[in-house]
């Protein structure tokens, strides 16, 4: 199988993105996976872009984007993106989109394709920080995971979207501040990525995974 992987470039204030800085680390080969990966711009529509090429030129089975999301204590993985480009700040193109549908006239919401229950328990099972999030934003990070789920749900390519917090060296205090180390971020996915292409757990424990 082959699963391209995508981070984000940095932007706002910061000047590292950790979804990027994930994917120098990642190997590339994961169970017996083929790792692609992928840089795309916080940029409107330019991301889906790179997203396009990307699919065309390698194929994959499946698609993982990773993206940062400053103020979450844990690796997040998404479960659903909304068709509404709403940014808090303009984009790495100066562009500020609000109250925008993503794609015309498409419904209103798509779900993860991914295991995400599954996800969350293998990185949990690492002793890293996990949940399931039920809100990827309103900016260019539920942009791509709605762009792709559109594109690409119909073509049976598997695809959704994680939130990845702050690195350490990031935050003022790390002992305070909702933070995560490179190291602990980078094996958190790593176990992710061994079961993205897993059935997903059906008839959960109340609580278990959330």
């Amino acid at each position: 199988m082959k699963i391209l992987v995508t981070g984000f470039e940095p932007f706002g204030k910061d000047h590292i993105n950790p979804s990027e800085e994930i994917l120098k680390r990642l190997p590339q080969t994961i169970a017996g996976h083929e790792i692609v990966k992928i840089t795309i711009p916080v940029v409107a529509y330019k991301s889906l872009e790179c997203i396009r090429q990307a699919v065309n030129q390698y194929l994959p089975d499946s698609i993982v984007c990773l993206g940062q999301a400053s103020g979450r204590e844990g690796i997040t993985v998404e479960r659903v993106a909304i068709n509404v480009n709403d940014f808090s700040i303009p984009d790495n193109a100066g562009i500020q989109l609000c109250n925008t549908p993503i794609v015309e006239g498409a419904p209103a919401a798509y779900f993860s394709t991914l295991p995400i229950y599954r996800m969350v328990e293998a990185i949990r099972q690492k002793g890293i920080r996990a949940a399931i999030s039920n809100t990827a934003g309103t900016y260019v990070c539920n942009h791509v995971m709605y762009g792709v789920l559109h594109a690409y749900s119909a073509l049976g390519i598997r695809a959704g979207f994680v939130h990845v917090p702050a690195m350490d060296t990031q935050v003022d205090d790390p002992l305070k501040d909702a933070c995560m180390t490179l190291e602990e971020m980078v094996n958190g996915i790593e176990a992710m990525l061994v079961v993205v292409h897993e059935k997903d757990i059906v008839g959960k424990e109340e609580g278990r995974i959330a």
